[in-house]
Order: structure tokens, then C-alpha cells, then sequence
């Protein structure tokens, strides 16, 4: 997530179910270029080969040369696609699994309605959803971090260790989300 969406906005809450996961996530920009995604990408890799192996981490060197299919920009369905994909072959390799991951017509949609979520409607009028006072970033956010729980994989939504709960709760120091937009978000109660 963090090589493929931070990019693009802010990803102020997520939770990865075991066959699915949930974002609450503030998109800055829908295209960004190639480059731009390429360095972020490599960076994000050495950090973290920085953390597992210390002053014995070998430096990120890959030739940029690959010549992308129309456009030197990256749109983010196209990122968040690389994602999945990166995803799934981890979690195949890890468990010794083959094909897909993820639910069969995985799209975005909101956690209560089986439509796509957008910020204007079909007709170009905001989604009522959106507008200031509606609570709808606090439901989606509490959905998000409830969702293990009332899956029943765990017991309390701070017990799942594949969310950002365990950050808000103050049990982590993790630097994925931003929570203090997350915070400000849901702080009009």
C-alpha cells in the first residue's frame, strides 16, 4: 500500500480481510507519471530493506528503461491494480497458493450498497454522502476497523494486526496512515 497508493493521497484508515480488504482513502491526484511511481516504488524498497537488513542492505538498482504501453503516466486504477497483483503473489507464495486472492468482481463500492462510490452521481449532483455534516467518513472509517471483529477473527477490532485500529489505539507506531487527517475526520462528535 505504501509503494502503491501513498502517491496518490492519503490513505487515512485500512483493514486486509483474508479475502478482501477496505480503504478509507483521500485521493490528491488520479495520474501521476511513470517516473514519479518508479522512484517511489524503489524508495519504499530500500527503506525497507534498510529495516530488515541494516548496513548489509544492497542498493535498489533497476534500470528504468521499460517503455510503458501509451502514456508515461500512471492513472491510480491502474496502480491500485499492480497492487492486487503484488498482493496476491506474496500471499500465494507465503501460503503456497495458486490464482486468485481476492473475491470474484472485486470493484470498489461502500461497505452497506453494491455500487460503485463516487463523489458526484451519474447525473453530476454531490453524492449527499459527501457532504460536511453526514458522518459518512466516521461510518466508513468505524466499518473498516470493525469488519475483523464482526467477521469473527478476532475479539476486539484491536486484536486484528492487518489494520490501522491497532494505530489509532496507540498499541503501534505505524507510519501508513495519516492519522491526523483520520483523527480531524472523525473528530465532530
Amino acid at each position: 500500500m505504501r509503494s502503491y497508493l501513498i502517491p496518490y493521497g492519503d490513505l487515512v484508515a485500512w483493514c486486509l480481510m483474508p479475502n478482501h480488504f477496505h480503504w478509507l482513502f483521500f485521493v490528491k491526484k488520479v495520474e501521476i507519471q511513470r517516473s514519479t511511481l518508479r522512484e517511489h516504488v524503489d524508495h519504499v524498497e530500500q527503506l525497507r530493506r534498510l529495516k530488515k537488513y541494516g548496513a548489509n542492505a544492497r542498493t535498489v538498482e533497476r534500470a528504468h528503461t521499460r517503455v510503458a504501453k501509451g502514456s508515461d503516466t500512471i492513472i491510480l486504477n491502474d496502480a491500485i491494480g499492480i497492487l492486487q497483483k503484488a498482493y496476491a503473489r506474496a500471499i500465494n507464495k507465503e501460503m503456497g497458493w495458486t490464482g486468485s486472492v481476492f473475491r470474484r468482481k472485486f470493484k470498489a463500492k461502500d461497505g452497506w450498497i453494491d455500487e460503485f462510490v463516487t463523489l458526484r452521481k451519474p447525473d453530476g449532483r454531490l453524492d449527499s454522502r459527501f457532504m460536511p455534516g453526514t458522518g459518512y467518513a466516521y461510518k466508513c472509517f468505524c466499518y473498516i476497523h470493525d469488519n475483523p471483529k464482526e467477521a469473527g477473527l478476532v475479539n476486539t477490532k484491536e486484536g486484528w494486526a492487518y489494520s490501522s485500529a491497532r494505530d489509532y489505539a496507540g498499541l503501534r507506531k505505524g507510519t501508513l496512515c495519516n492519522l491526523e487527517m483520520g483523527r480531524d475526520l472523525v473528530s465532530f462528535l
